[in-house]
């Protein structure tokens, strides 16, 4: 009897064995692909996380094994294996670059470091500077701001969005907690300036009205808290994040001072190249355009989107820089623009457009942080 389990024992050993060489060519074949994904993320500008692809795949392994107790198991293995190539991937994205308008403690910053987070983050000084970084080729994506809940559009980043060439692979929402900081000894009664960038300042007006600080506008949140730390003024304070107050050595002197208790900024990811597909799934996608000057021209490109089942989220108008009371419009729609029923209605509409670009589809509502393949 011993003599047989011995001999079970063994031969289970060797199945084992046989097994694991099998596995091992089969690890670095899905390596291999790992590789291709990578490189595919880096090159539209799309991060390592994403957490409904991992749930799907999690989901149709589990269908893989009939046994429900082993089940457990193989999810648990799925989800190892995964890690390991989250790991893969941030190893092979940390030549990626990553252009964001700010200093280190900018909001801009913090998005970029959380969509990115084994990327290298590189700080311009301006929007205009960090879109044309990527435009020439010295960056791979920019991570700019498009939307705050509260102060609504960047116009400047639209504007950019409309004329330029880059395109939108993602969009991910970054909630806002403004910090009122100044030097240490400083305190509320004692400021007189308050500075920060042009949206801050306009998500924070009640809180500044009413202590009747003169307000002055920045480049961005960062830079302020920088001016205030090099100043030396304790009558100066800045508004930005409570990252940025330890980062520049300051006090915060109130923490929440934004109008509105949700006070959330949508960031767009930029590249060069428009992923071309979209898995299912809550896919939104976004349409700039100018209608000709004909009666009508407009109504006739809102409701040929919707005849395509396209739900807008937003329909906007901006100025045109360049002529005098002509107007881009802006859509956000639900959908994938990039399918065939996408590039059908785009083909309907494009009669009664002027300009038509498509700027890309994405998941959405997406998840700053973490990791997922």
């Amino acid at each position: 009897w011993e003599k047989k389990t011995m001999n079970e024992l063994k031969k289970a050993r060797e199945v084992i064995n046989e097994i694991d060489c099998e596995m091992a060519e089969l690890f670095v074949r899905r390596m291999t692909a790992v590789e291709s994904v990578a490189a595919y993320k880096q090159e539209h500008g799309l991060p390592i996380l994403d957490p409904t692809r991992e749930e799907e795949i999690i989901l149709r392994g589990s269908e893989r094994v009939d046994d429900t107790t082993l089940r457990a198991y193989y999810v648990e293995y799925l989800r190892d294996v995964m890690k390991i190539s989250r790991r893969y991937q941030h190893r092979l994205s940390e030549g990626m670059r990553v252009a964001f308008s700010g200093v280190s403690g900018a909001f801009a910053a913090i998005a970029a470091e959380k969509i990115f987070p084994a990327a290298a983050h590189i700080s311009y000084p301006n929007f205009r500077a960090a879109y044309d970084a990527v435009t020439s080729g010295e960056c791979d994506v920019a991570v700019l701001p498009i939307e705050n809940s509260t102060a609504g559009e960047v116009g400047q980043v639209m504007d950019m969005m409309f004329s330029g060439s880059l395109y939108v692979n993602g969009v991910y929402d970054l909630s806002i907690n403004h910090c009122l900081m100044a030097l240490p000894g400083a305190d509320e009664e004692s400021i007189r300036e308050v500075i920060s960038h042009p949206q801050a300042l306009a998500q924070c007006a009640p809180y500044l009205r009413e202590r009747g600080y003169r307000q002055t506008q920045f480049e961005n949140t960062a830079l302020a808290a920088k001016e205030v730390a090099a100043s030396g003024d304790k009558t100066l304070a800045a508004i930005a994040s409570e990252e940025t107050a330890a980062l520049f050595g300051l006090r915060i002197l109130a923490r929440n001072i934004n109008s509105s208790g949700v006070n959330t900024t949508r960031f767009a990811v930029l590249s060069r190249v428009r992923e071309e597909s979209v898995r299912e799934g809550g896919k939104h996608s976004i349409l700039m355009f100018t209608v000709r000057n004909e009666a009508g021209a407009l109504a006739r490109v809102i409701g040929i989107i919707g005849k395509y089942g396209y739900n807008m989220r937003c329909l906007r108008s901006r100025p045109m820089k360049e002529l005098s009371w002509q107007y881009y419009f802006y859509v956000e729609a639900e959908g994938d623009l990039g399918s065939e029923n996408g590039r059908r209605m785009m083909a309907e509409i494009a009669p009664s457009c002027d300009r038509l670009r498509m700027l890309g589809s994405f998941r959405y509502p997406a998840v700053l942080g973490g990791d997922a393949e």
